[in-house]
């Protein structure tokens, strides 16, 4: 029998567990095609998994339940999430694949016990205004292209000082316990900044106020915040390096994106690194 796979949490987080060495219904939870979703045991960790059809395609709604199954066992455990899509082909795969990876999934569990991520993006004007229009090639040549090149990478640097000046802004005024931040331009002229903010749990009332202040007080930008959301961002820090079966990549969505048929945010900014 194949198994869709969502998370991985910790087995004392569920109860149910105590008593069974053998998949356990998770009661009143179902994922992806509506089928019933499992804790499958492994030592001390549970694979939040669902039987799967591998005849059955994935449409955009499997992607909502992906990311509504992870937020559930988050209510709950520290996780893991697995990339939208993972299937494990029987159940040797899957203990496979998890006991050859245990002590790394097991490390990571650790250190992100009792924290969550916030998102916030930023949308800031286009301190550059429109990109100039690249000449045609026939126009490309001596020194009118040389100063369209000037230009352009003029353009580029006053970007991202203004990208890193907001980032570095938002890292003070928040304090977070790790970061993650992407930056992209519109079509609309405004450069957007994603971040991921790692924070303790118990500190999300605390991170919301900040975000009403900064709000009011940041006039020039316009801010958005979700959360609080499992550590997708950073949980695809920690597995970066890991080595991983093909059938497995524990490689997280992003928390929207996941909601929208889990497609990937862009990679951090490297002038931010």
């Amino acid at each position: 029998m194949a198994w869709y796979a969502y998370c991985i949490g910790e087995k004392q987080a569920f109860p149910e567990l105590a008593r069974h060495r053998k998949p356990v219904p998770l009661e009143s939870v179902h994922g992806v095609s509506g089928n019933q979703v499992f804790l499958y045991p492994a030592s001390d960790l549970a694979i939040i998994v669902s039987e799967h059809n591998p005849n059955e395609g994935f449409t955009q709604k499997a992607g909502v339940d992906h990311a509504r199954v992870i937020a559930d066992c988050f209510q709950h455990s520290t996780v893991l999430p697995f990339r939208f899509g993972t299937v494990f082909n029987d159940d040797e795969t899957l203990r496979k694949s998890v006991r050859s990876n245990q002590r790394q999934f097991q490390t990571n569990i650790d250190k992100l016990r009792g924290k969550t991520e916030m998102h916030l993006k930023i949308f800031v004007d286009d301190c550059c205004g429109r990109e100039v229009s690249r000449p045609s090639s026939s126009e490309t040549v001596g020194r009118e292209y040389l100063t369209n090149l000037r230009e352009t990478a003029s353009r580029q640097r006053e970007r991202q000082t203004r990208a890193r000046a907001v980032s570095f802004q938002m890292h003070r005024l928040f304090m977070p316990l790790d970061e993650e931040v992407s930056c992209r331009l519109t079509e609309g002229g405004k450069m957007v900044l994603d971040i991921a903010h790692l924070i303790e749990r118990k500190c999300v009332e605390r991170y919301q106020n900040k975000f009403a202040s900064t709000s009011a007080m940041m006039r020039e930008c316009h801010l958005q915040l979700s959360g609080p959301w499992p550590p997708y961002h950073f949980v695809h820090r920690l597995t970066r390096g890991a080595h991983l079966p093909q059938q497995a990549p524990m490689v997280a969505n992003t928390p929207e994106l996941a909601a929208k048929a889990a497609v990937m945010l862009g990679q951090p900014m490297p002038a931010m690194a």
